[in-house]
């Protein structure tokens, strides 16, 4: 079967689906899997990455 195509433009509300949450700084934070090790402080870093915008956030142990 052949794919189908929306005619119609994306509303306001399409447009901006999930990206006013993290305008407001209401981000989905999601925990990096790379564990990494931190040489100058001696600890375990956790990078915490946003599903919606990618924005990404570093917390140490």
């Amino acid at each position: 079967m052949a794919d189908i195509i929306q005619f119609r433009k994306p509303g306001p509300a399409e447009k901006a689906k999930g990206k006013t949450l993290c305008k407001r700084g209401f981000h989905k934070w999601v925990v990096d899997r790379d564990k990494r090790f931190d040489t100058r402080q001696g600890r375990l870093v956790t990078d915490y990455r946003c599903e919606r915008c990618g924005h990404v956030k570093t917390k140490a142990h």
